[in-house]
């Protein structure tokens, strides 16, 4: 994947910033699940576009890494325990105003079907998609509000918006998430926060498959045997991007994307695309 070098963050600006009428030297982002894919992606194009970032994530290799690559500010942390996120808004603010929290942390674990579910399994999955989602936005939510106007958003799946056999406790998770973001957008109705969600379908990143298939290597090569260009993490972060640097005023509520080969959640062409005149 070719990624854009950082730059510096801009010199103080009275004109009107991607981040809404502030200065753009004082844009922040804090990213969740950013040492690797989509959360690691996003943090290289949030600083290639001269955002300070904060970078949250468990695997404190990967995230020094990426801090010493990026310039980001590293916080090693998990989405799910109260005491680290308290102090990832400490160390955030410490920084300066907070105006985006991106919630991207998430995996999916098992492909059971729900009446041999491994419950196990399904609460790992909400401590950490659901659960940490809540608890991430709720404690920044008050750190927004003192910048005096912000974004908070919501990396779901297409997997929140429809079913598939096998889901199971993913599909459950990515559903809660999206009521999550439906929710709080009514809930903040009035004031200058908007709350955007990205669901991105099939992902080819190094770790998603490898992750629910618990390591099979194999099994997880084959969610994407014969899929001509599934999304890369770069793909997703490239619109999580977009979004999170529209104008304040707008609002992407909420954004599906898919690579061409996948139609919907269940129908996914493998083999190359050719269009009907080339089949003949």
């Amino acid at each position: 994947m070719t990624t854009s070098q950082p730059t510096s963050l801009s010199a103080p600006s009275t004109s009107p910033s991607a981040a809404g009428d502030a200065p753009a030297e004082i844009r922040r982002a804090v990213v969740t699940g950013a040492s690797s894919g989509i959360g690691a992606a996003t943090v290289r194009r949030l600083r290639a576009l001269g955002w300070d970032v904060v970078a949250f994530a468990r695997r404190a290799d990967l995230l020094d890494a990426l801090a010493s690559e990026t310039g980001a500010h590293p916080v090693v942390g998990d989405v799910t325990d109260d005491d680290d996120v308290a102090r990832l808004v400490r160390e955030a603010e410490a920084r300066g105003p907070v105006h985006a929290v991106l919630n991207i942390a998430g995996f999916a674990s098992g492909t059971d079907p729900i009446d041999a579910s491994d419950v196990d399994r399904w609460r790992a999955m909400f401590e950490t998609n659901v659960l940490g989602t809540v608890r991430v936005t709720k404690a920044f939510l008050p750190a927004i509000r003192r910048a005096g106007f912000g974004t908070v958003l919501v990396l779901t799946s297409t997997a929140g918006h429809d079913a598939y056999s096998g889901g199971s406790g993913y599909v459950a998770t990515k559903h809660a998430q999206a009521a999550v973001a439906d929710t709080l957008r009514l809930e903040l109705n009035g004031e200058p926060i908007r709350v955007l969600e990205i669901a991105p379908g099939m992902v080819r990143t190094e770790g998603f498959s490898l992750t629910r298939f618990d390591g099979d290597q194999a099994r997880a090569d084959a969610v994407y045997e014969g899929v001509q260009d599934p999304l890369t993490a770069d793909d997703v972060a490239d619109v999580v991007t977009f979004a999170v640097t529209r104008p304040q005023h707008v609002a992407i509520d909420t954004l599906v994307l898919r690579p061409v080969a996948q139609s919907s959640t269940t129908l996914l062409a493998r083999g190359p695309l050719v269009t009907r005149t080339e089949r003949a």
